[in-house]
């Protein structure tokens, strides 16, 4: 009888991050697919997922870290391995998780040297076969209602409008900027909460999904459409254009979040130091781009300031905040990603010939697979 294969699920370490990869009702589906799955002690406990949850749905939890990895073929994970944790691992192993490769090229040599097997979700081609494994979308929509209420939090005024015996409480407005997954969620959440939003972004094809969500899109005749869903790069003259419309908006807003990311680069700045002096003494900027060097120009990350009267937050891992669903959403991703790398017999796949696999494999048999951090290793050497 071939043994199950072993899936282990380590618990998260870096600071601030509540989330673990894999949650019970996933446990359940790959034990019965004849997966053994194991647990580090406490791996769920940040996102309220007790270890006797796990045991019910089949899974074995493990406090000692070198029985959870010995015989174990594939490591799942949120947060990137580090230099360390890749040392814990035995030659071949698959690590699946979030890798952010260009930022972490010591693990990406370590893993290439000891000949693990390392899929990056967040290479995983946007097509539409793949939407089940998209962790970058699923985490952007926990970071966008995140966003929205961080903004709520430190807002003086009410969202909603208002009728009272007090009399008449006009609805503040909210300005997202960027209308991806991220900042469409926040849209959303924000109509729930009552307010008045408007929202921007430089593909026309958003205006429709902005006004389908009951919020007003600016318009500005620009069709910046690039490859993959992404926005393309401004040219000087339209970036002049788009900052005199962002800036007018900005200055009436009472809360704006701000969502606008090119992948591999650092963030535009969409938000000047000259527009904060502009707004309302007691408006909040909430810079979903604070990790990749911020949409606004105060923005400092990890961090709260005030310029002008205006609240400034840079928060960083936002998705972490509601980790439950996120941790949810996550798992369900890496079980619909799994099922690609197992066959219906519960054995590991010869190759990855699969397209989103080709695509998404980061290291493999010594190898970096991934032209572009490949190249950014060569760059590297002395």
């Amino acid at each position: 009888m071939t043994p199950a294969l072993v899936i282990a699920v380590p618990k998260e370490l870096a600071s601030g991050e509540q989330r673990v990869a894999t949650v019970p009702d996933v446990v359940r589906n790959l034990v019965k697919s004849g997966c053994e799955i194991r647990i580090e002690q406490n791996a769920g406990a940040g996102a309220f997922y007790q270890d006797s949850s796990f045991v019910t749905a089949g899974a074995k939890v493990i406090t000692d870290k070198q029985a959870l990895f010995d015989g174990a073929k594939v490591v799942l994970r949120v947060q990137p391995p580090t230099v360390a944790d890749v040392d814990e691992l035995a030659e071949g192993t698959i690590v699946i998780g979030f890798m952010n490769a260009a930022n972490n090229l010591e693990t990406v040599k370590k893993m290439r040297d000891r000949k693990i097997t390392a899929f990056s979700l967040e290479l995983v081609p946007r097509i539409s076969r793949a939407q089940s494994m998209d962790a970058l979308s699923s985490q952007a929509t926990a970071g966008g209602y995140v966003a929205v209420i961080l903004g709520a939090e430190n807002c003086p005024k009410f969202l909603p409008m208002l009728t009272t015996a007090a009399g008449t409480i006009r609805p503040s407005t909210v300005l997202v900027l960027g209308a991806g997954i991220a900042g469409l969620m926040a849209i959303a959440t924000a109509k729930r909460l009552g307010a008045l939003v408007e929202a921007y972004d430089v593909r026309r094809a958003a205006g429709e999904q902005v006004r389908s969500l009951g919020a007003k899109f600016l318009e500005l005749e620009i069709n910046a459409e690039g490859q993959g869903g992404y926005a393309r790069e401004l040219t000087a003259e339209e970036k002049v254009k788009e900052q005199e419309m962002v800036s007018a908006a900005v200055a009436r807003a009472d809360i704006v979040i701000t969502t606008a990311a090119i992948p591999g680069r650092r963030a535009p700045v969409l938000i000047t130091k000259e527009t904060v002096k502009t707004m309302q003494p007691g408006a909040v900027i909430i810079d979903m781009a604070a990790e990749s060097g911020g949409n606004c120009e105060f923005t400092q990350a990890g961090k709260t300031i005030r310029e002008h009267g205006v609240v400034i937050i840079g928060p960083q891992n936002l998705p972490a905040r509601v980790p439950f669903h996120s941790s949810q959403m996550y798992a369900k991703n890496l079980q619909s990603f799994l099922s690609l790398l197992i066959d219906k017999n519960g054995a590991l796949v010869p190759e990855f010939t699969d397209e989103i696999l080709t695509a998404s494999l980061l290291v493999h048999a010594g190898k970096v697979c991934h032209q572009p951090t490949r190249d950014l290793l060569e760059g590297s050497k002395p």
